[in-house]
């Protein structure tokens, strides 16, 4: 088990990454043309792809590094810079073409079917929370562990789940503006795990910067 003040960095962290109200402009144009009932199905579709994707890794992340003879220190490194390239695109409250290039979204808005993929994958769950939820695994160790990160996943999850449900509101009380402004507060936070991530992989990486 980890300290209280880290699993509550991995939960401010988290929720910037996979950031729910920043999306929420998205998810309301991938499905313009639902009806109620369907975006709401799509918003559930979305929220349990990021849930079961986040969990999926949580679990097999640190097997995933040891197939491909990956040291964890390099993989915070880059992870840090990943993390980092999202946050400077938040702060210009932009989204970041590491989530989704234009050409993504322009086929995005051609599905049908757009819960799982673009917005479960790679909009919610994607490189930069995929590398936060790895990085924070390998932070600790045993059962308990685990089991307090994937709580922490299943509320970042809930919380993509009820912004999506309460999209429609969200940007009558918010506006365009607020939106914004939430993103790049998120950004900030992203800016500074990102750089924590780089430190401690350097520190490991080279010694002799201590």
């Amino acid at each position: 088990m980890l300290e209280h003040a880290e699993y509550i960095k991995f939960f401010a962290a988290l929720l910037a990454i996979v950031n729910p109200l920043g999306t929420i402009p998205i998810f309301l144009d991938l499905t313009l043309h639902q009806s109620t009932p369907l975006r709401r199905k799509t918003g559930s579709m979305a929220t349990w792809t990021c849930a079961l994707l986040l969990l999926f890794v949580l679990i097999s992340g640190e097997f995933l590094l040891q197939v491909f003879g990956i040291t964890i220190d390099s993989f915070r490194v880059a992870g840090g810079l990943l993390i980092l390239l999202m946050a400077i695109s938040m702060m210009q409250a932009h989204m970041s073409e590491v989530k989704q290039t234009p050409d993504e979204a322009q086929e995005a808005t051609l599905k049908e079917q757009v819960g799982v993929i673009p917005l479960g994958i790679p909009l919610l769950a994607g490189p930069g929370a995929i590398s936060t939820v790895i990085l924070y695994t390998h932070r600790g160790h045993g059962l308990l562990h685990l089991l307090v990160l994937s709580l922490i996943t299943l509320i970042v999850s809930f919380l993509v789940w009820l912004s999506f449900y309460m999209a429609p509101l969200a940007v009558k009380v918010l506006g365009q503006t607020g939106i914004n402004i939430f993103t790049r507060m998120m950004g900030l936070i992203m800016a500074a795990v990102g750089i924590e991530f780089i430190t401690n992989g350097l520190k490991q990486l080279f010694p002799g910067l201590i």
